[in-house]
């Protein structure tokens, strides 16, 4: 499991950018997402430089 904090996701529009550069680098991972917290947790073979990328690529940079 692989948790980030994206400061910058608000709403629900953010929570579909994220799901969607996630699905990107892996369309069968398992995504949890707190919207209050600004979590995601990640079930996924990807690497977790590889949904860095992908999350600050489409303009959500995790911390």
């Amino acid at each position: 499991m692989i948790e980030f904090t994206v400061p910058s996701m608000t709403c629900g529009h953010c929570v579909r950018v994220v799901t969607n550069a996630i699905e990107q680098v892996d369309a069968r991972a398992r995504i949890e997402i707190s919207l209050p917290t600004r979590r995601v947790l990640v079930e996924t073979q990807a690497s977790q430089q590889a949904l860095r990328d992908a999350l600050t690529g489409a303009g959500y940079p995790p911390q």
